[in-house]
């Protein structure tokens, strides 16, 4: 199978935002912590909805507009169909990396490194931080592998979802050497 990255489209909202829930729905439920799909869908069902779509599509556009872009966001493709993205954000002085996730048939072809290096090269020498799921080892690994440190304890987000912080700080002028 071939996968392409590219630069996520305005029009690719209409199936990123169910994409997103899917993800959730797939990866997340946990019915000793109490996440449901009721729950899953409390907090991320608006991304498949109309509205979540519509923010979609403007987090797009603005990952789109000229340099420097203050939104990042790539998809990957297989043929027409998007099997994966990775999109973030920088809020002042430091970015912020998710969401990132491949449909499992995307994954072990190297596609998470290749999006990892170019959202690298976007953030340029800017602090990274991001949340993963604190059970989730294959990512937390992944992370690791990309300069990624654990930053703190577990927490629970929204109260219920156990989270690992993680940074990556940016890299010295001595390592630029």
């Amino acid at each position: 199978m071939t996968y392409v990255i590219t630069a996520a489209h305005p029009d690719d909202a209409a199936a990123l935002g169910p994409l997103h829930l899917q993800n959730w729905l797939r990866n997340y439920l946990n019915a000793d912590a109490g996440i449901d799909e009721a729950w899953i869908r409390e907090h991320r069902g608006s991304s498949a909805t109309a509205e979540g779509i519509a923010e979609w599509r403007e987090f797009i556009e603005a990952a789109n507009q000229q340099y420097p872009a203050s939104h990042f966001c790539r998809v990957v493709r297989s043929k027409t169909e998007i099997v994966g993205y990775l999109c973030g954000h920088q809020e002042q002085e430091s970015i912020t990396l998710g969401p990132m996730y491949l449909l499992d048939q995307a994954q072990g072809h190297g596609l998470g490194g290749h999006m990892m290096t170019e959202f690298l090269t976007w953030a340029g020498s800017a602090r990274i931080r991001l949340g993963v799921v604190d059970n989730n080892e294959r990512a937390i690994r992944f992370y690791q592998r990309h300069g990624f440190e654990i930053a703190g304890e577990s927490y629970l987000w929204r109260g219920k979802l156990p989270t690992l912080p993680m940074t990556r700080e940016a890299p010295s002028a001595a390592e630029g050497n």
